[in-house]
């Protein structure tokens, strides 16, 4: 039903001046899916891994994704997976939840390619979660993301 639903929604990626860039990262949890939007349409999707324990990140190590609202803050050419966009997990209310644990919160959140070894799994890693509470795609796919997508752009993590 889902994949009916985005194909009525899918936009063009290029105009006649150019490539589209997304203004929003979408990421739904529990679908395995990343969504590129601009202007609320969806110019891709993908399917991702995320973290391999289920639930919202609230501490260091707990190997799970964040929920929440960040931005994309800044990007590594050269990460061990790959290509990387890091999002600017903590928020303020994952701080203080952290806090309010006793916790530390963690970082380095990244949307990421795969790691050097692992190039020839492409679109199939994603069949389970294996990732520390990254956002994982295939390589192809992380050269798509990171032409598509700036630095400052909202990123939205749902369940």
């Amino acid at each position: 039903m889902l994949g009916a639903l985005l194909g009525l929604f899918v936009a063009s990626a290029a105009h006649a001046s150019g490539t589209t860039h997304a203004d929003k990262v979408v990421v739904i949890k529990g679908e395995n899916l990343l969504l590129l939007l601009h202007n609320g349409k969806i110019l891709k999707s993908y399917k991702v891994a995320v973290g391999r324990n289920p639930g919202r990140r609230v501490r260091r190590g707990d190997n799970r994704t964040p929920e929440g609202n960040y931005v994309i803050d800044r990007r590594n050419p050269r990460s061990g997976f790959y290509k990387a966009l890091h999002i600017s997990y903590p928020n303020a209310s994952d701080i203080r939840m952290a806090k309010k644990l006793g916790v530390s919160p963690g970082g380095e959140v990244l949307i990421h390619g795969l790691p050097e070894g692992f190039e020839d799994l492409g679109a199939s890693h994603a069949d389970f979660n294996w990732t520390r509470g990254c956002i994982a795609v295939s390589n192809e796919e992380m050269d798509e993301i990171w032409d598509l997508v700036a630095d400052g752009t909202p990123v939205r993590i749902l369940p």
